[in-house]
């Protein structure tokens, strides 16, 4: 505590973030970072543009990249004027708080959810109210019945991966017609079948805001890079406030590495499909050794032993410099998240379960 601090600054409960040990021969599978390497194009990109043009602002518009991404979504009719970007999905997210769900009315999202999310309602002075998830973690839309100043949830939702269907999301949007819907989909792109990205509804329902991040499926957790979709005026409302804070957010590498990264389509397709397949091998084999999982649309399993306590078997990956994610709260705490790595730190994670469960 600080004599020189603001009444706002002692009341704050900062967000902590997955930690980054420095550890030799270390199986980091807690972050849920991408286990791949960024596209060569990215490479490529931020290479040519690491030269004597870095002198020079940045493009305050990020005009680039705004196309790369409405071209990526065309099949949605989506346009540059549609999308907004900035330094990670945090910043976007924060931008968001301040910008869309700032109301006289509380927010709403659920009980378990992203951990930023009550930060930044105490960052910013927002009234907000948690949703209590159900029994089987899942959301249930018709829970969301107070009246409300907007809504936000992460789909897939984190930590749990699960995830509500487009059917599902578009009727929340028709029940509240007048609150921003913000869909936070981080993990969006691995999933399947019926859970997809909820920008396709963006052109239908005004009130629907799309983030996304390039820290999971595009490899590019070092480059922090995000974005929003949504209609017309919710990102005019976003670039209001950008331009009120700091107009010139994303500098001219990541402009050009994240444009390259919505370019190369097949590489994102294999390193995306690579994931998909170990994470459906590692629940199976997480099954074959007793433990129960939630179905996963993420890069990261859920997932607990009837038979042995979670922090127990964190402290005993640890001992073997695995590094998965253990919640010390109601409800989370005898469940472990792994996020995926290669399939050779995922057979290693198996076997030292393995070890673990037979103990």
């Amino acid at each position: 505590m600080s004599r020189y601090w603001s009444s706002l600054v002692h009341d704050l409960t900062p967000y902590t973030p997955g930690e980054q040990p420095k550890i030799d021969q270390l199986i980091k599978l807690n972050t849920n970072e991408n286990p791949y390497g960024p596209s060569p194009l990215v490479t490529r990109a931020i290479k040519r543009a690491n030269s004597e043009a870095l002198r020079k602002y940045p493009d305050p518009n990020a005009s680039k990249l705004k196309s790369a991404i409405a071209d990526y979504y065309s099949r949605f009719s989506i346009t540059s004027s549609q999308v907004f970007v900035g330094n990670s999905s945090d910043e976007v997210l924060a931008h968001t708080f301040r910008g869309l769900l700032k109301k006289d009315k509380p927010l709403l999202f659920p009980d378990i959810t992203y951990s930023f999310y009550p930060v930044y309602c105490g960052l910013f002075e927002i009234d907000y109210q948690t949703v209590a998830l159900r029994e089987d973690y899942s959301i249930g839309i018709n829970d969301f019945t107070p009246d409300n100043g907007g809504i936000i949830f992460a789909n897939p939702n984190a930590p749990t991966g699960l995830a509500l269907t487009i059917s599902q999301i578009e009727s929340l949007a028709k029940i509240h017609p007048d609150s921003v819907i913000v869909v936070d989909e981080a993990y969006i792109d691995f999933a399947q079948g019926e859970i997809r990205t909820a920008i396709e509804l963006v052109n239908q329902y005004s009130n629907v805001l799309v983030t996304q991040t390039l820290s999971k499926s595009r490899n590019l957790a070092g480059l922090r890079v995000g974005l929003a979709v949504g209609s017309a005026e919710l990102i005019e409302g976003l670039e209001r406030i950008k331009n009120s804070f700091h107009p010139y957010a994303l500098d001219s590498l990541a402009i050009e590495g994240a444009s390259a990264a919505f370019e190369d389509h097949s590489y994102f397709d294999e390193c995306r499909n690579k994931v998909i397949s170990t994470r459906e091998r590692f629940l199976a084999d997480l099954s074959k050794l007793g433990f129960e999982s939630l179905e996963s649309s993420t890069n990261f399993v859920f997932t607990s032993h009837p038979s042995h306590n979670a922090k127990t078997l964190f402290e005993g990956l640890r001992k073997k410099n695995i590094i998965v994610r253990y919640f010390d709260k109601p409800r989370l705490d005898q469940h472990l998240r792994i996020s995926i790595g290669t399939d050779e730190e995922m057979t290693l994670c198996k076997q030292v379960l393995a070890e673990l469960v037979k103990q």
